[in-house]
């Protein structure tokens, strides 16, 4: 355990500095930026070392995995995120443990979270994911919507009960115009951010970045990046 703790340290410490980097190059406070950790397929064990190591939000992407992981930390002080494309028959289990989804994109899934999140007696936060790389009424190739859906989907997630619309979330596009270019893509990403909030002021979030490319998602503006490898590190993996 106390190897396995060194590990971790050493990694969230070459994260941060990357993070602290980013964010003076960009001309931003490092409080602008949220590191959230993503756990998946990790155990609960490397949770509860990265709790004592300070991180406060943490991601998964599938609910068989995050459902027993948020259990057994449910003693500890943390935000979880659900980041994985969510099919309506996990979002009951999923709201009972989640405080942000952060992979909204379509109606059915929001009408499908309000009622989960209004029987849960919650308020959960949601991002939705902007597929950069689909067409009109289309959705990506690991989900989201296209750009120019996010307006609707953002007045319905804003009616409806028990949700809180947060922002936006991207995952950097493997093809289309964008495929190669990630700090384009997130710049995108934040023009489409700006125009949300003018009539959505508070969805102020903007999900972008991952290990490889966290730089470009804080030059560009991203106020949360989601991190994996950089910090878990190639240990072996929950099956």
């Amino acid at each position: 355990m106390t190897d396995r703790k060194d590990q971790l340290a050493a990694n969230l410490a070459r994260v941060e500095e990357r993070i602290a980097a980013a964010c003076a190059a960009a001309g931003r406070e490092r409080e602008e930026v949220t590191l959230v950790v993503v756990t998946k397929t990790y155990p609960a064990s490397d949770v509860r070392i990265l709790h004592g190591l300070g991180v406060r939000h943490v991601a998964e992407n599938r609910d068989q995995d995050a459902a027993p992981k948020a259990e057994a930390c449910a003693d500890l002080s943390l935000t979880w995120h659900f980041v994985g494309q969510l099919q309506t028959n996990k979002v009951r289990s999923v709201v009972g443990y989640a405080d942000v989804v952060q992979s909204v994109d379509r109606v059915r899934l929001v009408t499908a979270l309000s009622a989960a999140a209004v029987r849960n007696g919650r308020e959960l936060g949601c991002l939705l994911q902007v597929a950069l790389d689909a067409e009109s009424g289309e959705r990506g190739d690991r989900g989201g919507v296209a750009p120019d859906g996010v307006g609707e989907l953002a007045a319905a997630v804003e009616a409806a009960p028990g949700l809180r619309l947060d922002g936006l979330m991207t995952v950097a596009p493997l093809s289309g115009v964008y495929a190669g270019r990630q700090r384009e893509a997130f710049d995108r990403l934040v023009e489409i951010s700006s125009r949300l909030r003018g009539n959505h002021p508070a969805a102020n979030m903007v999900s972008a970045g991952m290990s490889g490319d966290l730089e470009d998602a804080v030059a560009a503006g991203a106020t949360h990046v989601r991190i994996g490898t950089a910090v878990l590190g190639d240990r072996p993996r929950l099956g």
